[in-house]
């Protein structure tokens, strides 16, 4: 390796001898350059920018500290899961559409839930009104989730689900669902989202308090453990902390922060840590600044690795790697000039593959419109397939490592994500600093400076604040029916009807007795209720009775 006092000599004296000068001539288009996040970026980067020993920063693939990505062979192995996030009316409506999006190669779900169901009303309950299959499917019992995966092959597609206070209820329809066409547990490969302390924090579909959603939380460790071995039962989500206005750090912060908590009540509740974290999966926010973004990405692996070996004394190395999803930036897309939401997704994917993740959505280019259509969500889809089997990228293991720039980044990022990580743990911990609105108000702040770099031009936007168009925007949009809502509410009138109301009693009774006792599983008694065709609703109202609605002190 090159002398560093040699180097850096060296250096000093391009900048006196040629940097300098010619800047004095021709000038620069700013006088300083940044990040998204506002992490300043030099003209130039030198081995003397990135800092320890290749081994303890960097390694190799598939070993640890896993920077340069979890598996030896990566893509080469095996291209990452594209996994399109779809979901809206009725199950028949989004059957249709996973059914489509397979059989233009999509390798696994992604379902959508509306928002009714995410926050554990039936379709027919007076706040579920105007709102059912709006923004995801409904799904009311294990009859909508019948409809909702016929034809689907639960033992070959895996499939992620987007909930998370009624996510044990969701996971448990599935399970119904498999068991009922004599689908081996063993086979089910999916996730469930499960992080409720980000819903807290930055995005508000909660319905239970912290500590019995925690409870919640860790009994589907422990049921998913015993049951379903190929299953994440939580995807610990940065994502919509991104979305809610926080930096590239702070979303790496605010997500390792939620994840040690969870690690924390899982072992205090008795897990032994290598039971269940080598489950343990994490969901990213793949956002405009290309480097930052890879940079992050790295920066996440190395410190949980570090988290789990260190902190937490995990012995299994799966414990340490992280696995992640990502999905391109939702906030980013604008209304304006749709078609240019190609360019951003295709740059947010392809930071994603180069940071190493193992399945991705692409949002789809009239998303700020409406859900949607189905020719946006194949190209969405088509995005990933040129990246995977035309760019190359996908040819060697973390093409960029070793960029001075991007290794400078990822230590940068790490860094500031360290910072927080300390002043969280001096508060308590992540469900501590969320109950003081610290991480709420971080996130707010971060927003509100955006905003401001958006709004004064510093921060451009093409077509919103630059180089606008006075064409009106001509993309056709996904509209919901109105008379979906009408007919899901019907058939859970005829599900009422149909069933054992007796049966519906009886194990509805046992969940309640279940629920009581804050140390008896809740899992076995809610899969009963599942089986019997009792709704979400109706479970869900069991458990309210004892653990209480959420009501947030602070606003987010």
């Amino acid at each position: 390796m090159e002398d560093t006092g040699r180097l850096r000599a060296a250096y000093e004296a391009w900048e006196d001898d040629v940097l300098n000068p010619y800047r004095r001539e021709h000038g620069e288009r700013s006088t300083s350059f940044g990040t998204v996040s506002d992490v300043p970026v030099k003209t130039l980067y030198t081995p003397l920018d990135v800092s320890g020993e290749y081994g303890e920063r960097l390694g190799f693939p598939g070993a640890y500290p896993y920077t340069r990505g979890i598996h030896p062979t990566m893509y080469r192995g095996r291209l990452w899961t594209m996994r399109q996030y779809a979901g809206f009316g009725t199950a028949e409506e989004s059957n249709a559409r996973y059914r489509y999006l397979l059989s233009q190669g999509q390798t696994g779900l992604s379902v959508a839930f509306d928002l009714p169901t995410q926050m554990g009303y039936d379709s027919d309950h007076p706040m579920a009104r105007g709102e059912v299959g709006k923004v995801g499917v409904a799904i009311d019992s294990l009859a909508d989730m019948e409809i909702l995966l016929d034809q689907i092959p639960l033992d070959q597609v895996s499939v992620s689900m987007t909930i998370n206070a009624p996510a044990a209820i969701l996971l448990l329809m599935v399970v119904a669902v498999a068991d009922a066409r004599s689908i081996a547990r063993a086979q089910l490969r999916g996730t469930i989202q499960n992080d409720i302390l980000k819903e807290y924090a930055a995005r508000g579909t909660y319905i239970f308090p912290p500590a019995p959603s925690m409870r919640l939380v860790t009994d589907s460790f422990r049921w998913c453990a015993a049951e379903l071995p190929r299953w994440n039962p939580i995807s610990i989500s940065g994502y919509h902390i991104r979305e809610a206005g926080a930096t590239a750090a702070q979303e790496l912060a605010f997500t390792l922060a939620n994840g040690i908590a969870y690690v924390e009540a899982a072992r205090q509740a008795g897990l032994p840590v290598d039971q269940f974290a080598p489950r343990l999966s994490f969901f990213f926010n793949a956002h405009l600044d290309f480097f930052e973004e890879i940079a992050k990405f790295r920066a996440a692996r190395r410190m949980w690795a570090r988290i789990m070996r260190e902190r937490f004394q995990a012995q299994d190395p799966r414990s340490w790697q992280l696995r992640f999803h990502t999905q391109t930036a939702g906030s980013t897309l604008t209304a304006q000039q749709p078609e240019t939401n190609v360019v951003r997704v295709t740059l947010q994917a392809l930071a994603a593959v180069l940071g190493g993740t193992q399945s991705l959505h692409t949002n789809a280019k009239d998303e700020a419109l409406a859900l949607p259509t189905e020719e946006s969500a194949r190209l969405a889809l088509r995005t990933q397939q040129v990246i995977a089997y035309e760019s190359g990228v996908a040819n060697t293991v973390d093409p960029l490592g070793g960029s001075y720039y991007l290794e400078a980044l990822t230590d940068q990022v790490e860094a500031d994500a360290a910072a927080y990580l300390e002043k969280i743990d001096a508060m308590g911990g992540a469900v501590a600093a969320i109950e003081r609105g610290y991480i709420q108000q971080e996130i707010q702040e971060a927003a509100y400076r955006y905003q401001q770099k958006v709004e004064s031009g510093a921060q451009v936007i093409v077509g919103v604040n630059r180089f606008r168009s006075n064409e009106a925007a001509a993309e056709p949009v996904l509209k919901v029916d109105s008379a979906l809502e009408v007919r899901q509410v019907e058939r859970l009138a005829k599900v009422r009807a149909m069933r054992d109301e007796a049966k519906v009693r009886a194990a509805l009774r046992r969940l309640k007795e279940a629920v009581r006792d804050p140390e008896a599983p809740v899992m076995e008694p809610l899969l009963e209720a599942v089986k019997v065709y009792a709704t979400l609703g109706e479970m869900v109202s069991v458990m309210v009775e004892h653990f209480g609605r959420y009501r947030p002190s602070v606003a987010i």
